[in-house]
């Protein structure tokens, strides 16, 4: 039950889609433009700048604050960073998938930098980093996107099996089991980028993309 509520808590968070509201007050549908997604990179490609930092910011934010309030309100539990990690989860499916918009939303990136966060600050400079490099060097940010939650999940694994997590022996398979989730359906709802990476069509932040 406890696991459903953090589910829960993270889908009411999830379903505020910065990308399709911030949209909304210049008169258009995101989802219509572009790669056809709320998320960052398209609201940045369709927006400019200014809208891509503010749909970042507030589908980062909205995983933090529900994180937060997760954490709080089982602070007291033997297993207190399952039940954030559920509010993750739940964060990034209201994000994908929001009910008031017939289950089009993002793909979860920026929602997936509010886990990292919540977590442990090694996950989040080593995924920072990791992404900015691969960004800056190929341009590619989907490309970017699928390694640094290949990278998460990497060091959900060897962090969890230190000790370094607040979750009891028991329930570490489950930790590791939503944290791979995570990481499956990010690499899944890329599947197109993928497909454009292999053929090297894939559009790059700047510039074409081939050359």
């Amino acid at each position: 039950m406890t696991r459903i509520l953090c589910l829960l808590i993270g889908y009411v968070f999830g379903i505020f889609q910065t990308g399709y509201l911030y949209g909304k007050l210049h008169h258009m549908d995101i989802r219509n433009y572009g790669s056809g997604n709320s998320g960052t990179t398209n609201a940045l490609r369709v927006m400019g700048k200014k809208a891509g930092l503010i749909v970042f910011f507030g589908d980062f934010f909205k995983t933090v604050f529900a994180c937060l309030a997760v954490r709080v309100l089982f602070r007291d539990s033997a297993s207190t960073d399952l039940y954030v990690l559920y509010a993750g989860l739940g964060v990034v499916l209201g994000h994908n998938f929001p009910c008031y918009l017939n289950f089009r939303g993002g793909k979860g990136i920026a929602s997936m930098a509010g886990i990292f966060v919540s977590m442990d600050w090694r996950i989040t400079l080593v995924c920072a980093v990791l992404f900015l490099s691969i960004v800056l060097l190929t341009r590619y940010v989907s490309l970017g996107s699928i390694l640094v939650v290949a990278a998460f999940l990497i060091q959900m694994v060897y962090y969890g099996q230190q000790g370094d997590f607040r979750v009891a022996a028991g329930d570490l398979p489950e930790f590791f089991g939503v944290a791979a989730f995570l990481t499956v359906m990010a690499v899944w709802r890329h599947r197109a980028n993928i497909g454009r990476l292999l053929k090297g069509t894939e559009n790059r932040l700047w510039g074409n993309g081939k050359k």
